[in-house]
């Protein structure tokens, strides 16, 4: 029998992405070839994103594409999407199987006997609207694409901000199992993995008894061989004094916090039925960045939220200028269904959206080569990735700047020195000092 071929793709997140790869491995122990999105395949695998409507409509025609080069092959879906999209997609031509959040890391499992893989006439719906509330462990480690491996620690969200979906897609919050958590981590180290990216939909949640997230760094700390630790994004207000503290002195932790704003303006964030207000993000800020030398700080921006005025959008872009991010995600609002925000009056016009996201978008290309500038100058580790970028071999610092360097060996995985000598608003340039100082491992 001739060896069956499975191509897994993601949409969305970090998390999805780390759940995607925990996918992959149990494929492989099924006797399959994985092979890249895009070739021949007899088993689709799709990690769906329902964050915005383009997402949804990009899953849709992922999956056609995928049917005119391999007409017969059978698709399985899963992720948001899948959990809150699947009467639609129980109606999209040509998919096989419907995995919903509460089975999706048993999907490998309910897919047909590897030797009968293939089209099927109705889909098979594996779905409940009632998520689990339980702790958690996972059933494979997966085998990260990437140099940075992701490590997926906690699950779900309580927040229920107005316009986010997740709540409904992936339940309420549950943390993994501590000793599960530990033991992938020493796995990926084992296999040559340098850092670590901490994962989850709300990660500063986390709770394992009498561990919180702060005392799971602490016992990640110790995993030997572990060179770097990244904490993902993380709500402003579960980012304590301790973890900022931990931040400074840690030679493992990354200084980098990526801490979602959404909105500049008061008014918004109530309507966001977010946690915190400008003032206390503002402090949050300020005292990350006295107590965290070099801090890389990342933010998110929505704007075209119902009710969002001039003047809403005026503090959003004077905050977004004034507080020191190294980088900005900016994201138009997207109504989705069964939140709270559908309910709420004066809808933005598509036209001022568009202007208000450009505008942020080239406040944060500023700011982005303002803080690459900063670091002309500095020798800073870099974890190179794989492969060329316009000629450049590229990694990352631990404050997460990005770093090229013209230098023509395979640099993959290997953590260098590297001298900042010019930047650009996509990237700092360097070079390696020679003679080369050792590898810092």
């Amino acid at each position: 029998m001739a060896t069956k071929r499975a191509s897994l793709h993601t949409l969305g997140c970090r998390l999805n992405q780390a759940e995607t790869s925990i996918l992959g491995e149990g494929l492989r122990k099924q006797g399959y070839q994985l092979v890249a999105f895009g070739e021949p395949t007899d088993l689709l695998v799709l990690n769906t994103c329902s964050v915005t409507e383009d997402a949804e409509r990009t899953s849709r025609y992922l999956i056609r594409k995928t049917l005119k080069h391999s007409p017969q092959a059978f698709v399985a879906v899963t992720g948001c999407y899948a959990q809150t999209g699947a009467d639609a997609l129980r109606r999209q031509a040509g998919v096989d199987l419907i995995v919903g959040h509460q089975y999706k890391m048993d999907l490998p499992a309910y897919l047909p006997p590897i030797d009968e893989i293939g089209k099927r006439n109705v889909p098979d719906v594996r779905h409940s609207r009632a998520m689990s509330r339980e702790d958690f462990a996972l059933p494979e480690y997966g085998e990260s694409d990437s140099t940075r491996a992701l490590l997926k620690i906690q699950d779900g969200c309580s927040a229920m901000c107005s316009f986010c979906i997740i709540p409904f897609a992936r339940g309420h919050e549950r943390s993994r199992l501590l000793d599960d958590v530990m033991r992938e981590a020493e796995t990926l180290t084992a296999r040559g993995f340098k850092e670590i990216v901490l994962t989850g939909v709300n990660i500063g949640q986390y709770s394992q008894g009498e561990h919180d997230f702060c005392s799971l760094l602490r016992r990640l700390e110790h995993v030997p061989g572990l060179v770097r630790i990244r904490i993902s994004s993380i709500e402003p207000t579960t980012v304590a004094d301790e973890l900022l503290d931990m931040m400074a002195a840690s030679d493992k932790l990354c200084p980098y916090l990526h801490l979602p704003l959404q909105s500049g303006d008061d008014g918004m964030l109530t309507a966001m039925n977010r946690k915190h207000d400008v003032k206390a993000y503002v402090s949050l800020v300020e005292r990350a960045m006295r107590m965290i030398p070099g801090l890389g700080l990342g933010t998110d921006l929505m704007v075209g939220f119902p009710g969002e005025t001039e003047a809403a959008f005026a503090n959003t872009a004077a905050v977004a200028a004034d507080l020191p991010f190294s980088y900005l995600h900016v994201f138009s609002y997207s109504p989705r269904p069964g939140t709270a925000a559908l309910r709420l009056n004066g809808r933005v016009a598509a036209a001022a959206t568009k202007k208000r996201a450009d505008l942020l978008r080239e406040i944060g290309d500023r700011k982005r080569l303002a803080f690459h500038n900063k670091q002309i100058g500095i020798t800073a580790s870099v974890l190179f990735e794989q492969g060329l970028h316009d000629g450049y071999r590229c990694g990352t610092t631990p404050n997460f700047t990005r770093v090229a360097v013209a230098e023509t060996e395979d640099l993959h995985n290997h953590i260098k020195p590297v001298t900042i000598t010019a930047a650009t608003d996509r990237w700092a340039i360097g070079h390696i000092p020679r003679p080369t100082q050792p590898d810092e491992r």
